[in-house]
């Protein structure tokens, strides 16, 4: 198809009542990303150069929602609810600029493909004026239906409004809908409201297009891709299907999940090739694997890079600004947050490192934390590299421990440690001979004697 200019409008403006949420329909989000803004993004990769959002309920929080995949994105406000042609023609302005192509989308249908919108605009760049996005339900009942001639879609027919024999066409409308740009302004204001509800449909400019001598035809997407969103249980369907799509193209692209259908991954997840995902692990916005790391079970990340040959868990939790580098780890029950742990140092259990960096191949032991916080402030802890942190150590941030210095287990450490030196930060050991029977029998007396005070 030769380079053709294309206008997106995403109508928007629905509240969602069915929802039962304070916000705005499209706000509520599939794999970290709402829905409208999954729809922006599908539009820009169709090839939408511009994109034209109708709003009404939240109009600026949606606004903010698509901005990311649709920056320059025009507002239209539609202020009544008269109908999906009405709600088309609150763009009217964009409109007539007259694009090439115009596809209308909506912003609760956010498993739309690319695909399915670029093969409707190839059917306008053949010369058809009006092109449908249909699909074949399960059961079509509820549904409106195409009506087809000779290889022309002449209608779509309500389901209360079809014959018999129209309610067993399975071919149905998805609302979707691609209108070339120098007949949508006439076919849109031949729309009128002569209904039961007294509304502009959309669907009418198909018959109004084949009376007028245009070409008018119909392509065929998947089910899944144009669900619409109308509850919270549709949601859910919408993100399994959404990471059942996600899940087959990262193991297509070389990784390995061991049990795919536990993993979560979000619209921005990046993974590389060889990684191996364990189960039931959680990849929230703003992941990025490289390849080959080892991601264990029951791990959770967010906002966290993963360098090649890392490995992660089981049971870890990597937080926003956590940045580990080539063949380091991160082990069971141990969390980083904004924090480097650079080339092979090893953080293995029961860990917390925040606001610091751990240095080339230094070791973490076992519980110990960055003291990082004081109710106030947050602190930097610098460990160099091939330090050694002793078990159940306490570094009170901000400090410094040099390279290949040794932290003696249990210790609470508040002052720099130099480059190559030991440091101890704890209380010397006092052993009392037999006073620890001495003190069982003092607590066991007392209990006693509180039992039978209470008895009498």
């Amino acid at each position: 198809m030769t380079p053709r200019t294309c206008l997106s409008i995403i109508l928007a403006a629905g509240e969602g009542t069915r929802m039962k949420s304070a916000m705005p329909k499209v706000l509520h989000g599939i794999a970290g990303l709402p829905m409208v803004a999954h729809v922006a993004r599908t539009a820009q990769s169709a090839g939408a150069s511009d994109v034209a959002l109708v709003v009404g309920h939240g109009g600026d929080e949606v606004r903010k929602a698509a901005e990311g995949f649709a920056p320059k994105a025009e507002i239209f406000v539609q202020a009544e609810r008269l109908g999906t042609a009405h709600a088309v023609l609150a763009a009217r302005q964009a409109i007539a600029r007259g694009h090439d192509d115009l596809l209308v989308m909506f912003g609760d249908t956010p498993l739309v493909e690319a695909e399915s919108l670029a093969t409707a605009r190839t059917g306008l760049a053949e010369g058809a004026a009006v092109v449908v996005i249909g699909f074949r339900p399960p059961s079509p009942a509820g549904y409106g239906r195409l009506i087809e001639k000779d290889g022309r879609l002449i209608a779509i027919r309500e389901d209360k409004d079809c014959t018999d024999e129209e309610r067993k066409i399975g071919f149905c409308n998805a609302g979707l809908m691609a209108i070339a740009g120098r007949h949508a302004l006439q076919l849109l204001d031949e729309v009128g409201n002569a209904n039961a509800k007294g509304e502009f449909y959309l669907t009418d400019i198909v018959e109004i297009a084949d009376r007028a001598g245009l070409k008018v035809m119909a392509t065929e997407a998947s089910f899944e891709s144009v669900l619409g969103i109308n509850n919270r249980a549709e949601l859910a369907e919408a993100e399994a299907i959404w990471q059942k799509r996600r899940r087959r193209k990262a193991m297509l692209d070389g990784a390995t999940l061991i049990a795919p259908e536990t993993v979560y991954f979000s619209h921005d997840t990046q993974i590389g090739a060889d990684v191996t995902v364990e189960p039931n692990v959680w990849f929230g916005v703003d992941v990025k694997i490289a390849d080959g790391a080892l991601i264990h079970a029951y791990s959770h990340l967010e906002g966290a890079s993963v360098g090649p040959r890392a490995e992660i868990g089981p049971f870890a939790r990597l937080r926003p600004g956590a940045d580990l580098h080539e063949k380091s780890k991160v082990g069971n029950f141990c969390e980083v947050k904004k924090a480097t742990v650079e080339k092979g140092a090893k953080v293995n259990h029961l860990t917390y490192i925040g606001d610091a960096r751990v240095g080339a191949g230094a070791n973490i032991g076992a519980g110990t934390i960055t003291c990082n916080y004081d109710g106030y402030s947050k602190f930097f802890t610098d460990i160099g590299e091939g330090a050694f942190i002793g078990s159940n150590t306490s570094l009170v941030a901000p400090i410094a421990i040099g390279a290949r210095s040794y932290i003696a287990s249990g210790s609470v450490i508040t002052e720099e440690v130099p480059e190559d030196a030991l440091a101890f930060g704890r209380a010397r050991q006092k052993t009392m001979p037999g006073k620890g029977k001495e003190l069982r029998q003092r607590f066991a007396d007392a209990a006693a004697a509180k039992k039978k005070s209470a008895a009498e």
